[in-house]
């Protein structure tokens, strides 16, 4: 990972870290506007990585799910 990447995804991690923000957007809202403010491209790259983590919570979640139905 580049520092860009770095960066973004450890915010990413801090901020869905947080009760409540795996489904609410307000923080992460926040965090992006203030750092869009002075980097777009980092903003973008958090709000990827934020994507990114949401996506491997649900597929994680779905992968447990099938053990457990599996018994496995």
């Amino acid at each position: 990972m580049d520092l860009l990447e770095t960066v973004a995804d450890q915010l990413a991690r801090k901020a869905l870290e947080l009760p409540g923000t795996a489904d609410d957007n307000t923080l992460i809202n926040q965090m992006a506007e203030a750092m869009g403010a002075s980097s777009s491209t980092l903003q973008e790259a958090f709000l990827t990585a934020v994507r990114i983590r949401r996506a491997e919570a649900r597929a994680e979640r779905a992968l447990e799910a099938y053990r457990r139905r599996q018994n496995l």
